[in-house]
């Protein structure tokens, strides 16, 4: 164990651009809270814009020690967190803290604290939930017919089931290869929060979005490893854990005040169309999507894995 008063140096990776209001409301906050309270006795070296790996080898990276701390995003890396998916459903979550307080209890106790976290070594420090996606696209949507066969970015298997179940064809990659392949045509749109899509220059390309509607999500987490976590000082461990609360609560209703207007206004200034798809295209998604859970669900049962009960566990946790 660390001596009381050793200065604990820890390195901190993500693969979001400086610009992002994400990890300021995220990461940096909990790194400003323990600062504020621990002083000199920790040190965060802070590594953005995927400086120390990509965004799908973070989890190795912290498992590895290359990394104390980093993104752990669960869809991209599906073969070894499958089951976070949940939370990456459509027509789940209304709001970001909403979704972020439901995803968040479970990764501290329960099935994906014990399949997804402590299975893969590692202990989440904070959890949030991005506001519920949209779709991007060149022009706007008019016709449930408009997306067919549209190449559209996917995060993760929830989302690919989704995309499928519209019509479109899901192309898996991570947020930070998206503006590339849109410029290259590897991609017609995409499946992104608002504030995201600016963060990551998609607004250069896709000039509409829809609005109001909840194409599923996006659940992360900033990890440590169990080993790196194992080594704090208990009144450190304890500082953490307060810290943590508190970056959980501030991040999402950061995040919903963001999406709520503020992204609207920046898409507009950039002359991207915001519009609420026409009401029978509206209704032909809502039919298109409602076998979307238990297709999800179904697919992980085959797999000896508990989809069932854990899709009742989000929504259950989502209605407390």
């Amino acid at each position: 164990m660390a001596a009381a008063q050793e200065t604990i140096t820890l390195r901190v990776a993500d693969h979001y651009p400086p610009s992002s209001a994400t990890p300021k409301y995220t990461i940096q906050y909990f790194m400003d809270y323990v600062k504020d309270k621990a002083g000199d006795r920790v040190e965060f070296e802070y590594y953005p814009a995927e400086q120390l790996g990509k965004a799908k080898d973070m989890l190795s990276l912290t498992q590895q020690g290359a990394v104390d701390i980093s993104l752990v995003v669960p869809a991209y890396v599906s073969d070894k967190m499958p089951l976070s998916a949940v939370a990456e459903l459509p027509g789940t979550y209304a709001t970001s803290c909403q979704g972020a307080e439901a995803y968040w209890n479970m990764v501290k106790e329960g099935i994906l604290a014990e399949q997804e976290f402590e299975k893969n070594g590692i202990k989440p420090l904070l959890a949030f939930m991005l506001p519920p996606y949209q779709i991007l696209t060149r022009e706007p949507i008019n016709t449930i017919d408009d997306l067919s066969g549209l190449k559209l970015r996917s995060g993760g298997t929830a989302q690919d089931i989704t995309i499928k179940a519209l019509g479109a064809v899901p192309v898996r990659m991570g947020g930070v290869e998206v503006n590339e392949a849109l410029t290259r045509g590897t991609l017609d749109g995409a499946v992104f929060p608002l504030q995201a899509a600016i963060d990551f220059r998609l607004t250069e390309t896709l000039k509409a979005t829809t609005i109001g509607q909840n194409f599923g999500g996006f659940a992360a987490t900033y990890s440590i490893s169990n080993e790196k976590w194992d080594a704090l000082p208990d009144d450190l461990k304890a500082l953490f854990h307060e810290a943590s609360e508190a970056a959980v609560r501030d991040a999402c209703q950061r995040l919903d005040a963001d999406n709520s207007g503020p992204a609207l206004e920046r898409m507009a200034e950039q002359s991207v169309k915001a519009s609420k798809l026409p009401e029978d295209v509206a209704a032909e998604v809502a039919t298109r999507l409602a076998d979307v859970h238990r297709s999800w669900a179904d697919s992980l049962n085959q797999r000896g894995l508990p989809g069932s009960e854990l899709l009742d566990a989000f929504l259950a946790e989502l209605d407390n």
